[in-house]
């Protein structure tokens, strides 16, 4: 069933130093990681969308490009959501690969009134793998204009419903949707996950 007020938006904006190499294009599983990311979120979604630094050959969807340079996964985020025409954004890193249809699912049905929904793993929120509500928009481009440019920052000015990882276990009792890929290391975890 789609989520059809919710645009996805994958980020795949990133510089990816602690990988040494663009995570987005990494091989993974017969596909590239960005790949197999569109493919797990755009069949819940009317539209899907990738934010970019620059744009990239590779991605054959609609792609935003950052409205500032360095400025991290909130600029992205604020580009690509004022580019929407949905209410809500379902927001996603391209380096997350096991992201489970049903906890999308899940987490969609918790935004009723709030201006985003957060998932919560080992205490640290999970602002990657997250929904928000075009209405964040000024709150986060209030964190941008006062130099804040950290997710968790953006996160106290908003309404956020944070669920937590009891909840999340009903539809990914290991929370692999919330492992990312940050180093080759956790390429190699990954690798032996997806058996």
């Amino acid at each position: 069933m789609k989520i059809l007020d919710c645009t996805a938006i994958i980020l795949a904006g990133g510089d990816s130093k602690r990988m040494g190499q663009d995570k987005a294009a990494l091989p993974f599983d017969g596909q590239t990681l960005l790949q197999r990311v569109i493919a797990s979120v755009q069949p819940l979604f009317a539209q899907t969308l990738v934010s970019v630094r620059q744009p990239r050959a590779d991605v054959a969807l609609q792609q935003i490009c950052d409205t500032q340079a360095d400025g991290g996964p909130l600029v992205g985020l604020v580009s690509s959501l004022q580019n929407i025409t949905t209410p809500w954004a379902f927001v996603v890193a391209c380096d997350m690969p096991f992201v489970v249809p049903g906890v999308i699912e899940q987490l969609a049905g918790y935004r009723a009134v709030h201006q985003a929904v957060v998932p919560v793993i080992d205490g640290y929120p999970q602002p990657l793998a997250a929904f928000y509500a075009t209405s964040a928009l000024d709150a986060m481009r209030a964190s941008l204009a006062a130099g804040d440019q950290s997710l968790r920052g953006m996160l106290q000015r908003l309404d956020v419903r944070y669920v937590s990882e009891a909840e999340l276990r009903a539809f990914d009792p290991q929370l692999r949707s919330f492992f990312d890929l940050d180093t080759p290391q956790d390429v190699a975890l990954a690798e032996g996950m997806k058996r």
